[in-house]
């Protein structure tokens, strides 16, 4: 990786071991929040309204709840895939299940679908979705399959309006914004490339450029967050990581995950100081990696003093 001295390029560098620089702190290990066994968790959103954490197990057709102040675990089962879960200004949630964009509410449960994102396109579903710092979402697809890049990306207004804003992919994963909302980070996973866009006030993208590509051997690039001091978090899927990037595409440093499929990570707590992590168990499955599907919490002291951005709600 760029920006990084690996084992094998300190030795043929001839430095020694002890010389290298610790990219993980000893000692840091994350903490289990949740049983093993999601099969494909994702999506984690902090909801401060509630002090909750919730994530999603696309696969395992359910949305998952973990209160900070008494450490409750809830589910709730979804009819089919469900995608993403964002906050919404005037009460509840969107979700996405399949292709399909619904209103949510927990209390008392309510599914009520809105509108359908590339109905023809049956080999398609949506996957991540996040809302800007202006109350737009910016959800994208991928082939199920995962052989043809029949995906896009695409922006729905606070008005329900649906833009399709860039294409093709074959799956989109992401997005994640600074503080502003000028600076769009979005991954095209099966290529392992992390692209920025500049972000125009009205939501027009421009500037696509690659920001970082991931090199054979460390996963590929799945969720993304941005934290308040400007940097880039990636997990790495089947890598089991998550790196934070500088803004001019340089690592900063690395936090190992104990499950391989680390798939997203946020920002979450009263000072957004505490960053948990989703993890998948899509088979095949390694012995070696018994915590599969384990939603983690990092330590804190692994954050390096970083914490993240308020969570913003979907403003339609």
């Amino acid at each position: 990786m760029t920006g990084m001295i690996t084992r094998r390029s300190a030795l043929t560098a001839g430095l020694s071991l002890a010389a290298m620089p610790s990219l993980v702190r000893a000692g840091e290990t994350p903490k289990a929040i949740s049983p093993p066994g999601s099969i494909l968790g994702e999506g984690p959103l902090w909801s401060e309204r509630d002090n909750t954490l919730y994530w999603v197990d696309i696969r395992g057709k359910k949305l998952h709840a973990y209160g900070l102040g008494d450490g409750a675990l809830k589910h709730w089962d979804m009819p089919d895939l469900i995608d993403w879960v964002v906050l919404r200004k005037s009460g509840g949630f969107l979700c996405a299940i399949l292709r399909t964009v619904h209103a949510l509410t927990l209390e008392p449960f309510s599914l009520t679908p809105l509108f359908e994102i590339e109905p023809e396109n049956k080999d398609n579903r949506l996957n991540d979705g996040k809302v800007d710092p202006h109350g737009r979402l910016w959800t994208g697809t991928m082939h199920m399959p995962f052989n043809q890049k029949t995906a896009a990306l695409y922006r729905i207004d606070p008005d329900l309006s649906v833009h399709k804003v860039d294409s093709p992919y074959l799956c989109t994963n992401g997005p994640g914004f600074n503080r502003d909302g000028t600076r769009m980070y979005h991954n095209e996973t099966s290529e392992g490339i992390v692209y920025a866009f500049d972000v125009a006030a009205d939501g027009a993208l421009s500037n696509k450029r690659v920001f970082y590509t991931f090199p054979k051997g460390v996963g590929l690039p799945d969720g993304v967050t941005v934290d308040a001091q400007d940097g880039i978090w990636v997990s790495h899927y089947n890598g089991g990581r998550v790196t934070r990037f500088k803004p001019d595409g340089t690592i900063d440093f690395e936090i190992k995950v104990p499950a391989k499929q680390s798939t997203s990570m946020t920002f979450a707590g009263p000072n957004l100081d505490r960053m948990f992590v989703t993890t998948a168990a899509q088979p095949p499955v390694d012995a070696d990696d018994p915590q599969a599907g384990t939603l983690f919490e990092i330590p804190k002291a692994s954050l390096r003093g970083h914490t993240g951005l308020p969570t913003t709600m979907f403003a339609g």
